[in-house]
Parts: C-alpha cells; structure tokens; sequence
C-alpha cells in the first residue's frame, strides 16, 4: 500500500514521456493516415493524461499515459499494415491498367485494326491520354502517395477497356444478311 501511494504521490513523467515517444514514432509510421481513429485515441490518452497532472490525480494521469502508450504502439502496427495495404493496391492498380494499355498500343499497331478502323482518332487520343496518367501514377508510387495512385487512375481502366473494344469492334468479320 505504501508503495502504492508513493508512486501516485508525483506526476508519471517516464510514463509520459514514453507516451510521447510511442506517438511519435507512431506518427513517423504514417498512423495519422492508416490507423487515424487509434492514433487520434492515444493522442487523447496523453492529453487527458496531461490533463490529470494540472489536476493533481497522478493516478489517473498514470493510466492514461499508459493507455496512450499502448495505443500508439498500436497504431504504429496498424499504419505499417495499412501502408503496405495501400501499396499493394496501388502497384495492382498500376498494373491493371499498364497491362490494358500496353494491349491497346499492340492492338494500334496491328495492321488489321488500322485497314478496318475508320477512325482511330478517339483510340489514339484515350492512348496518349492514359500513358500520362499511368506515368503520374507510377512518380505518386515512387513518392509513396498511393492515395494519389487511386485519383491519378481513375477511370483510366474503363476508358482504355473503352478503346479495346472500339479497336475489336473494328476487325469484327461483318457478316453478310442471309438471303431467303
């Protein structure tokens, strides 16, 4: 009992200031963007914490330091899981439609598509059009913003499927109406 009420009688700064580390590093993390609602209640655990010492209950503010702590610590694991998530989503997301496009550049060069085609004016201008965004893309991956990836590719898979079918539409054997 004695030692109990002895390490209440002073404010829990190792406590706090592990807190503070533990947000931090969480922070560092990404955990602001992929684990925001846990982050957001560790930085409430050390500000009620914060908030227990002016009071003078060093009890409390020795509980919510550690809550925060812990939540931090949790965070961070959960923004390193998200990250990767993200990334994951974003390289499939490239992939998708580099995989199209590269489709639509050969079909562009096929000699049947042009003799059949009367028009590949819109084909071409989707082409050069998602070559730019899948070139915005891959820097938004190459700078870790794979929020940007998602908004870079928007709609570029639809419209490049689009053209494809535009394209397929062009060689399609016309077939002559039966005589009866």
């Amino acid at each position: 009992m004695v030692v109990l009420s002895a390490s209440c009688a002073e404010p829990p700064n190792k406590e706090m200031n592990q807190a503070q580390g533990a947000l931090d590093a969480a922070r560092a993390a990404g955990a602001g963007t992929y684990a925001a609602a846990e982050f957001k209640a560790a930085e409430d655990a050390l500000r009620k914490s914060e908030e227990a010492v002016a009071a003078g209950d060093y009890r409390q503010a020795l509980n919510h330091a550690l809550d925060s702590r812990e939540r931090a610590q949790t965070s961070a694991k959960m923004a390193v899981d998200g990250r990767a998530e993200a990334r994951a989503q974003a390289e499939r997301a490239i992939t998708e439609v580099a995989t199209l496009l590269s489709r639509a550049q050969t079909e562009l060069k096929d000699p049947d598509v042009i003799r059949g085609a009367r028009d590949l004016k819109s084909p071409r201008a989707t082409v050069t059009k998602v070559e730019a965004m899948l070139q915005g893309a891959r820097k938004a991956l190459a700078s870790e913003n794979y929020g940007a990836v998602a908004t870079t590719l928007n709609g570029a898979a639809a419209q490049l499927q689009a053209a494809l079918n535009e394209l397929d539409g062009a060689v399609a054997p016309k077939t002559a109406p039966r005589k009866r």
